[in-house]
């Protein structure tokens, strides 16, 4: 059964248990926790007692959930989403191994459906090869890593992104070839680098979805924006989960909306609810 959820990226405002209280207590039934200096920080001294308590909770709260590694300040203070798989520093880029496979133990303690994480941007002193190279490379440690307790690995195009669209996902699935590899879609993302629409994107990769994230968008800017104030269609989008037989997580992705976090899950859970069955909430 589909689970709509709501990302903690939303909610860095709240603490954890609070955010996964409110998540649970507004009718969603996954989240999915972003590591970060404030949340389940791999680094953290009390990291055993933090998940101790966050797998109670996820229980008490009937909550599924996936692990998100896409916090903007958590490996390197002075800069976001830094650094990457693909970082002409090869010390960096151990560093974003090392994070991965920790929040890969940590997904197994929390029994996680997936890992979701993305490629980073190409900076300007790396090669469109180096860049390859080193992706594959990495995704494959991953992988290895993730075999271990066969939890599933999510990949992320995100516009702007050395991997920004599907036609790159499907080229590099084709380095890979490894039964974990999969997608995390987000449709919004989608909406914006496809020529097709996100709905036709559901069908067509319809094999490889391990995540969904969705949010609304216009075509203009990539913009995380609340439901009903972009130009997304979503009967068809739910048209389209409904003919694959979607049972995985869908989370609802608005990580500038922290200041009003409740309000704007709440605005979202009501949206959604109007455009799907109860029985697939």
């Amino acid at each position: 059964m589909l689970r709509i959820g709501y990302n903690t990226n939303g909610f860095i405002c709240h603490s954890l248990e609070a955010a996964l209280q409110i998540i649970a207590d507004l009718g969603f039934r996954g989240v999915a926790i972003t590591l970060d200096n404030y949340i389940l920080n791999p680094a953290a001294p009390d990291l055993n007692r933090q998940l101790d308590r966050t797998r109670a909770l996820l229980e008490q709260c009937c909550l599924s959930c996936v692990i998100e590694t896409g916090a903007r300040f958590l490996l390197d203070p002075n800069q976001k989403h830094s650094p990457t798989l693909i970082s002409a520093d090869p010390e960096g880029r151990r560093k974003r191994l090392h994070f991965y496979k920790r929040a890969l133990d940590i997904a197994a303690r929390l029994e996680a459906e997936a890992l979701s994480f993305w490629s980073g941007i190409r900076n300007g002193d790396v090669s469109e090869t180096d860049a390859w190279d080193w992706l594959v490379q990495g995704c494959r440690e991953v992988l290895d890593y993730a075999a271990q307790y066969n939890i599933p690995l999510a990949f992320e195009p995100e516009p702007g992104m050395f991997v920004e669209n599907l036609t790159q996902f499907q080229q590099l699935k084709e380095h890979l070839n490894h039964d974990l590899w999969g997608l995390t879609l987000d449709l919004g993302h989608a909406f914006l680098t496809e020529s097709n629409t996100p709905g036709a994107c559901i069908r067509q990769f319809k094999n490889d979805i391990k995540n969904i994230h969705i949010e609304d968008m216009k075509k203009s800017a990539h913009e995380h924006l609340q439901f009903g104030e972009g130009e997304m269609d979503f009967p068809d989008i739910f048209d389209a989960l409904k003919d694959i037989s979607y049972n995985g997580p869908i989370n609802v992705e608005l990580s500038r909306h922290s200041h009003d976090a409740v309000n704007a899950a709440k605005q979202a859970y009501d949206f959604l609810s109007k455009h799907i069955s109860p029985k697939i909430i």
